[in-house]
């Protein structure tokens, strides 16, 4: 079975992204590794903190190894968005492929130092886990919003990007390039679209030379993306899109059997919309 460090070296080298997804339960499980099969590509799954609260540190690793190891499929689990050193060894400990420490809303010092313990920890561990750290401030909640979340942070610098990667020693960066958590309420009606600075973003990658991810793409411009990509990103996240389709799959499967009490037959509508979401995504991140 290839590595996930295999699987993001051969993307960069096709010029494509591997696609990253959250999940708080089974069935998005289900409804992203449907899509990632049907698309035949990749996918990494994500749980937060508190997804991983709510799921189980140790369950869902298995959960995603019980996939990858019953079918051969290169799916990979990542710790997204920990900010503690604890969390972050307790996911290295389970199997998760790869750790992302988010310092990003500590000062610059303190997110380098801080990152670089969670690097030497996690690779004290297992020095096959890929590690992420992130640079800048993009907002938190991968919620529907009414407004841009305050403290939106400036674009992260090329000679910042470089400076972070050499001191922290990470495999995996995620810069601000004017991407940003959630959507907002105009978004979700179509009206506007996250727009991203590619130019920025092809400096970051040529100066730090490791692999990026673009966090908050739910809501960003298409051609934005395929542009991102080719500047660099390796990596794309999506979950506030996947949020929003589990819930109104869930909807649609309620008002359409309003007695209906089984959760293995109301769950399948969330399970198809949250598939639907992922396999269009993923057409875009392999120029499909």
């Amino acid at each position: 079975m290839e590595t996930l460090r295999t699987v993001l070296a051969q993307a960069e080298h096709q010029g494509v992204a591997v696609g990253h997804f959250n999940i708080s339960d089974l069935a998005a499980l289900k409804g992203i590794f449907g899509a990632a099969r049907e698309m035949r590509a990749p996918a990494l799954v994500g749980a937060s903190e508190g997804e991983r609260a709510f799921m189980g540190v140790r369950q869902v690793a298995a959960l995603v190894a019980s996939i990858r190891d019953e079918y051969e499929y290169p799916i990979f689990l990542n710790a997204d968005h920990t900010r503690s050193l604890a969390n972050a060894e307790a996911a290295a400990r389970a199997g998760f492929d790869e750790v992302l420490f988010d310092g990003s809303a500590l000062a610059y010092d303190e997110n380098v130092a801080e990152t670089r313990r969670a690097v030497e920890a996690v690779k004290s561990i297992d020095p096959s886990i890929v590690v992420e750290g992130e640079l800048g401030h993009i907002g938190t909640s991968s919620e529907i919003l009414d407004a841009a979340p305050e403290g939106l942070g400036p674009l992260t610098t090329p000679e910042e990007a470089r400076q972070f990667v050499e001191a922290t020693k990470i495999d995996v960066l995620a810069p601000a390039v004017g991407n940003m958590h959630g959507l907002l309420r105009s978004m979700v009606r179509g009206e506007t679209a996250k727009r991203l600075n590619i130019e920025r973003i092809a400096e970051i990658k040529d100066a730090a030379r490791i692999f990026l991810t673009l966090h908050g793409g739910s809501g960003t411009n298409d051609d934005d993306l395929r542009r991102a990509i080719k500047a660099g990103m390796t990596i794309v996240h999506i979950n506030t899109e996947l949020r929003l389709a589990w819930r109104r799959g869930l909807e649609a499967a309620l008002a359409g059997a309003p007695d209906e009490v089984a959760p293995y037959k109301i769950l399948p509508g969330a399970l198809q919309a949250v598939q639907e979401v992922v396999h269009t995504r993923l057409q875009l991140f392999n120029r499909v």
